[in-house]
């Protein structure tokens, strides 16, 4: 295959040309992006985007091909899916069918053979033909290495594939080639423009990281998702959008198990433009959730929060609580809350320790338990004359 080639023309003269012409297809894209689309088309390097789903990463990828004028290719990926499905297969079929209409032919090279083991050395040495590109089933990788126009190849979802497929990309990312044993290997005729996609379901190897520009594609802000709502045209008043926007965002927040993406956003201001809503309510919102919302525990979480997304001062009361209104509970003694486990022991403590406590007789004042008594000597001498005759143990 001949060396592979590029345009003589740069694909895009600058960052702020690709942000322009990315815009006039209705994809906007902010400046950290676009310089890395930028310096994808000048470095000659795929670009493996990384993010939540729904983001905008494919979307770029469809856009850079309108942009550039190319043809779109794409790879799905999926678990469990082999080389064959990605690179090439043989087209045994086609093999076998030129095989019963060449049967005459192939009996005349084998005429001459003086036994079985001749004739087989003599149709061996046709196998190029019939394992030749004529007989080849190209699939997206290899259809965008020989494609005699410059292409887009979108790897979509690659982090789905499994690692087996993802090491058989590591030479058309840094080659832009393909080894096939039967054949050699094909270099591309035209560089394509690589755009790998990843959901971030698992780790990708560092081998493959480091063959491309790497970025990750986060929400945008509430600023850039209004521009995208604007120039998309949904119908929607720019009020209601930014407030759409807002509560969009809101839903992103919760713990859902899919959060609303940009795509389901614009698809959610266009139902409510359709409806002809002149204001966000949540009841109205509630009957539409499902455009954004796809999971039935999502949409019960969604629904409890709308009520609050819609208007925050709204206060939910619990239905299996009824709303009383109950007398301020009276303060109660230290010791006492100490008992129920309202404060911790060291503040009972100290409430024992405050002056005036007791009553005068508990400090032995007359009268008290604790009053002075009178010991006559005989009492004395009885409560310790015993103790004299006492012997110690040996």
């Amino acid at each position: 295959m001949s060396t592979p080639t590029t345009h003589d023309t740069p694909l895009l003269d600058s960052v702020e040309d690709t942000i322009d012409r990315f815009r006039e297809h209705g994809y906007l894209v902010d400046h950290r992006l676009a310089t890395t689309v930028f310096l994808q088309t000048r470095l000659e390097k795929p670009v493996l985007l990384e993010g939540p789903a729904g983001v905008g990463k494919t979307q770029l990828a469809q856009s850079l091909a309108a942009v550039t004028g190319r043809r779109l290719i794409r790879l799905q990926c999926y678990e469990g899916q082999d080389e064959s499905k990605a690179l090439y297969e043989w087209d045994y079929g086609k093999q076998l069918l030129y095989t019963q209409i060449l049967r005459e032919k192939i009996g005349q090279i084998v005429s001459d053979a003086s036994d079985l083991t001749e004739a087989v050395d003599q149709i061996s040495a046709h196998d190029s033909i019939f394992f030749s590109e004529r007989f080849l089933a190209a699939r997206p990788l290899l259809e965008a290495i020989t494609s005699e126009e410059p292409v887009v190849l979108l790897i979509d979802e690659v982090d789905r594939a499994d690692e087996a497929l993802e090491a058989v990309l590591l030479e058309l990312l840094s080659e832009y080639q393909i080894s096939i044993p039967e054949i050699g290997t094909i270099r591309a005729e035209q560089l394509p423009l690589v755009v790998l996609t990843s959901n971030n379901t698992r780790d990708l190897s560092a081998a493959l990281k480091r063959r491309c520009l790497h970025l990750f594609l986060d929400y945008p802000s509430p600023e850039r998702e209004l521009d995208i709502l604007r120039s998309k045209q949904t119908g929607l008043t720019d009020a209601l959008a930014a407030r759409l926007v807002e509560i969009v965002r809101g839903l992103r927040e919760l713990d859902l198990r899919k959060a609303p993406s940009i795509s389901e956003t614009i698809d959610w201001a266009r139902t409510l433009a359709v409806l002809g809503v002149d204001e966000l309510e949540a009841g109205l919102l509630s009957d539409t959730l499902s455009v954004v919302v796809k999971y039935e525990r999502d949409l019960r979480r969604a629904g409890e929060a709308l009520p609050r997304l819609v208007d925050p001062n709204h206060d939910v009361p619990d239905a299996a609580t009824p709303q009383t209104q109950t007398a301020p509970t009276p303060a109660r003694p230290h010791a006492e809350r100490e008992i129920e486990g309202d404060v911790d022991g060291r503040a009972a403590r100290l409430a024992k320790d405050q002056p005036g406590r007791h009553d005068s007789d508990y400090y032995g004042a007359p009268g008290g338990l604790g009053a002075a008594r009178k010991v006559s000597p005989g009492q004395g001498s009885r409560s310790f004359a015993g103790r004299g005759a006492r012997k110690r143990p040996v």
